[in-house]
């Protein structure tokens, strides 16, 4: 929280007119450093406070700690950032103009990254979050269709939040449920690729595990509760087009999931019909070869031109693209389970990305395993559907069809990958909660 307090003040605006609230529901001693240096610098004259939720008013989660914080906000605008986001200086300064336009409702900006070059997972993560905000953010708003805010790093005008309903709790993404109602009342948006905002990337994969899940979960909720209301509202159809996919994003992974497991069967029937994929008409190929090259080739060029715009070593950065790839896959799972909560009303709590401080290299993240997210059952299904990829590609080669063998081994490895990243750091926890017992004894022994 320091890092977050620090940058926040350090914003330039005019003291009389900035409010800040640290909206915290911890449970740990961050809670007491908090009031400290929050009470630090209100003695130096800022309007701070510190908005501490316990016990029975801890509901509603990151939505909850909004509402509540809004209900008491004095301003006409509410700029919102993580714990793990840090705003340069001038942010207010180059976002806050943009509202003299009575329809802007939201600003959203770009996210950058501290820890970008931390590990492999980090570099692989700032790909997937750099093709968003350069190519998707930016085609959604410059083409006039609907977007959302992605949680932090923007500002609203209060009365939008307000007019659109406040904020609700019965998703686990409130920020993506107040963009399309915002949107449904008549609000525009404006998203600016060129203000950055750097942000710390997960570093472990427990935590971008769970921060898919929220996502994913999120998402679908918000499908389930707002597509209906986008089916029966006047608006053009490329409008409701494009929100209809951007809100069942998700779904690609249980069809990920899916195309897996019917593999192996629909190769049985193949080869105990006889019947020969070469032996259709040459259009029904030609077309098939050219959806599979669109939808492989396609997320490839998306990735590397928003590389490409962003940084001059990009193509050697595209090393990092598989890796990206393997994630992707892997993560099919527990993105499944969370589809599948969310069609079926299922409720959880929201648990949120652990904020583990990690900027530099040198940072050791084997020390801060104390806020990890602990290991669950997926890993077992990941390690399991990776072996079942594997015997469908032995498969395919016994019967002599080995069209789809490629796919398959992308999905082995990319499970295999996030299962052997959730038991590396499984292991690491282990070994420190070992030598935290040892140390305690050796204490009580002095």
């Amino acid at each position: 929280m320091d890092r977050l307090i620090e940058t926040t003040v350090a914003l330039k605006y005019p003291k009389d007119k900035l409010e800040i609230q640290l909206l915290d529901d911890s449970t740990d001693e961050t809670v007491e450093k908090s009031r400290k240096l929050i009470n630090h610098y209100k003695a130096l004259g800022f309007d701070i406070h510190h908005l501490h939720r316990a016990g029975a008013e801890r509901t509603g989660h990151k939505a909850g700690a909004l509402e509540a914080g809004m209900k008491v906000a004095r301003g006409e605008y509410i700029a919102i950032f993580d714990a793990d986001f840090m705003p340069d200086p001038d942010f207010l300064i180059k976002t806050v103009p943009y509202f003299e336009d009575p329809q802007i409702g939201m600003v959203q900006v770009r996210w950058g990254h501290i820890n970008a070059d931390y590990n492999v997972l980090t570099k692989a993560q700032s790909f997937g979050i750099d093709g968003h905000f350069m190519i998707e953010q930016v085609a959604r708003n410059g083409s006039h269709l609907w977007m959302n805010f992605n949680g932090t790093a923007g500002i609203w005008k209060k009365e939008c939040i307000i007019d659109s309903g406040g904020w609700e709790h019965d998703t686990l993404t409130e920020d993506f449920d107040l963009s399309y109602r915002a949107e449904m009342r008549g609000w525009k948006f404006r998203y600016f690729k060129d203000i950055e905002c750097k942000a710390e990337i997960p570093a472990m994969i427990s935590a971008y595990k769970s921060q898919q899940f929220r996502w994913c979960k999120g998402s679908i909720q918000t499908a389930v509760k707002l597509l209906p209301r986008i089916f029966r509202a006047d608006l053009p159809w490329r409008i409701k087009s494009e929100a209809i996919v951007h809100l069942i994003n998700y779904s690609v992974h249980p069809l990920m999931v899916i195309n897996i497991l019917f593999s192996a069967p629909l190769l049985l029937m193949n080869y105990w019909s006889g019947f020969d994929f070469y032996d259709l008409p040459i259009e029904i190929l030609m077309g098939t070869a050219a959806v599979l090259s669109v939808g492989s080739v396609g997320p490839m060029i998306f990735y590397a031109y928003s590389q490409r715009i962003l940084h001059k070593d990009w193509k050697r950065r595209m090393i990092y693209l598989p890796i990206l790839i393997m994630i992707g896959t892997g993560i099919a799972i527990v993105n499944t389970r969370a589809w599948l909560e969310a069609i079926l009303g299922i409720q959880s709590s929201f648990k949120r990305t652990p904020k583990l401080k990690i900027e530099k290299s040198t940072d050791v993240l084997k020390e801060r395993l104390k806020y990890t997210v602990p290991l669950d059952f997926h890993v077992v299904l990941e390690f399991l559907m990776g072996f079942y990829c594997l015997g469908t590609v032995f498969l395919s080669f016994v019967l002599g069809k080995p069209q789809i063998v490629g796919f398959l081994v992308i999905y082995a490895l990319g499970f295999f990958y996030v299962g052997y990243l959730s038991l590396k750091e499984a292991a690491w926890k282990l070994g420190a909660s070992k030598q935290k017992s040892t140390e305690e004894e050796l204490s009580v022994q002095a």
